[in-house]
């Protein structure tokens, strides 16, 4: 009799992913950053990062003593700051009180953590049960059962919840958790699905229904709005004035040029700051989620008598680039670095 959880096991245990570098046993910390990590981020840029962030913050208790800025140049590059924000944040609650969370609810109580990541902490990090609803798992579960509802609504959603944890086993729940994702991941994917390498194929809904390149459902992608703002670079020698972001909103706590989003903002502050015309122009373009981020960078030089003034008025400090990109500093500011230098 074919058994789901049985197959998948039988699956992973000769075509799993045994090898990644947070899967430790007695370790929830380390499967918790990769748990922030890989969600909006694909495993194999999480490896870039991973190594350099654990081996600057081996511990819960190192990562929840440190500062944001100790924290965020560990983190540039990866994106959706807030995670790591969460995760700094929730790294010292749990620093204080000494220990891990020992429950569901206990794990959702921290910021940043739902009902998925905090079940993939029970199951990979405590190896106790839990139930996780990532990407994979709604694509591997809706293909099996030809599950075609708009899993975008609640009712979908709960529905596909319950199915998750009836197959989960109740043995070996942390294997069959990080089964589920690796068929997902490598077999099962989004696009251009393995099945002739599918251990399901013979019982999966979808591939006798011809419809496994249809499901999960998916929602008609409204085009991604287009936004154009002005950059400031402004160079006095090798440096460049740059300003910390607010801690919240887009790019939060990280190193930026001044950016500036109203076209009429740029010709009032050129003249409160006693800008003269800029020597170079570049563009870049930035892709975000929910929009595109056309960037223009107008580089000027200034001079050495005005980097103090210049840095009070736009609540700014002089940083060489690669000093800058050691603080933390988005992609897009990378972009402009290079652009200026073609």
């Amino acid at each position: 009799m074919f058994v789901f959880s049985d197959a998948l096991l039988e699956w992973f245990d000769v075509h799993g992913r045994h090898d990644l570098p947070w899967q430790v046993a007695d370790d929830p910390y380390k499967v918790w950053v990769s748990e922030i990590m890989l969600q909006q981020t694909q495993v194999k840029t999480v490896l870039q990062y991973f190594d350099r962030f654990i081996a600057r913050f081996p511990t819960v208790q190192d990562l929840g003593t440190a500062t944001w800025d100790e924290v965020a140049p560990y983190w540039a590059g990866l994106g959706y700051y807030a995670r790591a924000r969460n995760l700094h944040k929730a790294a010292g609650i749990v620093a204080k009180q000494g220990h891990f969370p020992d429950t569901l609810e206990e794990w959702i109580a921290l910021p940043g953590i739902g009902r998925s990541t905090a079940g993939a902490l029970m199951s990979l990090g405590l190896r106790k049960y839990g139930v996780i609803m990532d990407g994979n798992v709604k694509r591997v579960l809706s293909r099996f059962f030809a599950i075609e509802d708009d899993l975008s609504k609640p009712i979908h959603e709960r529905a596909m919840w319950q199915l998750a944890e009836e197959l989960c086993p109740n043995e070996r729940s942390h294997d069959y958790t990080q089964a589920i994702m690796d068929l997902g991941a490598t077999v099962c994917t989004p696009k251009k699905p393995l099945c002739l390498y599918c251990p399901m194929q013979q019982h999966c809904q979808a591939h006798q229904q011809g419809l496994e390149n249809e499901l999960p459902f998916k929602k008609a992608k409204k085009p991604v709005p287009v936004k154009s703002a002005q950059v400031l670079i402004l160079q006095c020698g090798d440096q460049w004035l740059w300003q910390q972001r607010p801690n919240t909103g887009l790019w939060g706590g990280l190193w930026c040029l001044p950016i500036i989003e109203e076209v009429h903002e740029l010709d009032v502050l050129k003249q409160s700051l006693g800008l003269k015309q800029f020597i170079q122009k570049v563009e870049i373009s930035h892709s975000f989620t929910h929009f595109t981020w056309q960037l223009e960078g107008l580089v000027f030089a200034i001079d050495a008598d005005l980097q103090e003034h210049l840095a009070i008025e736009l609540n700014g400090i002089w940083l060489e680039p690669t000093a800058a990109v050691q603080a933390g500093i988005p992609t897009a500011m990378k972009k402009l670095i290079s652009a200026t230098q073609l």
